[in-house]
């Protein structure tokens, strides 16, 4: 996309179309986001082992680590890029990409580093016992170890392209990583085929991450013209004085994930006192779950861009009707989403394991944590609205509300108050909190500078 064609999408293409352009292709690539995590559930689901299963959900909250990894990078560079080019600064938005792209690198590898050395310790922290730590380090051993560079170069350069409106190319990487991960998790689940379980499911994300990647660099590396995405050593020397702008937005959205990361975790660990069929159903809940928060990420992903760009260029109204919009639309998807579960939570848990013990606590559990979901779906766009607008304290605040603060404290109360059924309740309560104080935050910077 050259500027022209950025300026008609960003400053004046009508609203409602300039939303679905960027969103549709984002909450796309979502989708088939969450479709290869509810395959791995789904496959692995299929050998009836609850500890295949349980597996899953205890290096779950590892991988989710990696989006924190991604995000450090991805969305600080991501709104910087989006508010250079507001600024019609592409010189600039050139240094940043170059920093954002080599900065998850070596920081992704980082974190592998720190995961081989501490893996049983966490995993068991996360939920692991002494019948399922074989299982997981093998799963580990691959989607981490081996697949997390990927994993978080995959997430970091669909947000820089996003961030220059191409949105679409964004869409299709994603999606091509995601539909070669669920052919890939048939012949490495299944035993038909190579019948690894849950190490195969790993095998498969490391390797359909690694194709993702490469289809984005070759995209960028095609479309050097118009591209203001780089890979340049000399864009990132001079990039550097960019790193505080970077990390001082993207560090709210990684330490969000971060820190659910630790709440995953603590409920994990203590959901696993009680049976490991309620750890399995505890994480295919997980995995229902990220049907409407994987949506709601997609839209506030593809509002980003144009939330910065609009705020950068003094484009007030605009940006107002534009975060409008993406709200309406994530919150009535939500709306139908909790609407589903409550009615068919059994039914939805029958589709990933043919165990009916797993079973009873998947329903219970997930019509306990659903209850708040439509307040969920508009918390992530309004994080990404603060980070968008550089309001770090703001999005800083919210973030650590919404996962870090309240969650372990309540996990202790509520399991005291309803064991194990209690801590389901976390999430609902956690929801409510973090919207409301979210809701006073933009209030009070509308009346103060944002008018």
């Amino acid at each position: 996309m050259d500027a022209r064609e950025r300026t008609e999408v960003f400053e004046n293409l009508p609203v409602g179309r300039a939303v679905c352009r960027q969103i549709i292709p984002s909450v796309a690539s979502q989708m088939i986001v969450l479709a290869y995590n509810l395959a791995d559930t789904y496959f692995v689901g299929m050998l009836n082992d609850p500890c295949q299963t349980a597996a899953i959900t205890v290096v779950y909250s590892s991988f989710v680590m990696l989006t924190a990894v991604s995000n450090l990078f991805g969305v600080g560079g991501a709104s910087a890029i989006a508010r250079a080019l507001g600024e019609k600064d592409t010189v600039q938005a050139k240094q940043i990409s170059a920093l954002s792209f080599w900065g998850g690198l070596v920081s992704s590898c980082l974190f592998v580093m720190l995961f081989c050395w501490f893996a049983e310790p966490i995993l068991f922290f996360s939920g692991a016992t002494a019948e399922t730590i074989g299982v997981s380090m093998e799963y580990a051993g691959w989607v981490i170890e081996a697949g997390a560079p990927f994993v978080v170069l995959n997430l970091l350069l669909a947000n820089l392209l996003r961030a220059e409106g191409k949105a679409v190319q964004a869409s299709i990487g994603v999606s091509l990583g995601g539909i070669i991960n669920i052919v890939l998790d048939v012949f490495c689940i299944l035993p038909q085929f190579l019948g690894k379980g849950a190490a195969g499911a790993g095998m498969a994300t490391a390797l359909s991450n690694l194709i993702a990647v490469i289809y984005f660099v070759g995209c960028i590396m095609t479309d050097k013209e118009c591209t203001v995405i780089s890979f340049s050593w000399i864009h990132l020397k001079r990039g550097w004085k960019y790193i505080g702008t970077v990390l001082s937005v993207g560090f709210p959205s990684a330490l969000q994930y971060a820190l659910t990361v630790v709440a995953i975790a603590a409920q994990s660990g203590f959901v696993s006192k009680y049976a490991t069929q309620a750890v399995a159903g505890l994480g295919i809940v997980k995995k229902l779950d990220m049907l409407p928060l994987y949506f709601s990420i997609g839209v506030a992903n593809g509002l980003l861009p144009l939330l910065a760009y609009n705020y950068s260029a003094g484009n007030r109204l605009r940006r107002k009707q534009i975060f409008k919009t993406g709200c309406s639309i994530s919150f009535g998807f939500s709306m139908l989403c909790f609407i589903c579960y409550e009615c068919f939570a059994p039914q939805l848990a029958a589709l990933f394991i043919n165990d009916s013990v797993t079973i009873c606590y998947s329903a219970g559990f997930l019509r306990r944590m659903v209850v708040a979901m439509p307040l969920m779906s508009i918390c992530y766009p309004m994080i990404i609205q603060f980070q968008a607008m550089k309001k770090v304290k703001e999005s800083m605040v919210v973030s650590i509300l919404r996962k870090g603060v309240l969650d372990i404290p309540l996990l202790f109360l509520m399991d005291w108050l309803n064991p194990l059924y209690g801590c389901m309740w976390v999430q609902p309560i956690v929801d409510c909190i973090s919207l409301i104080v979210a809701v006073l935050l933009y209030v009070r910077l509308k009346d103060k500078d944002l008018t």
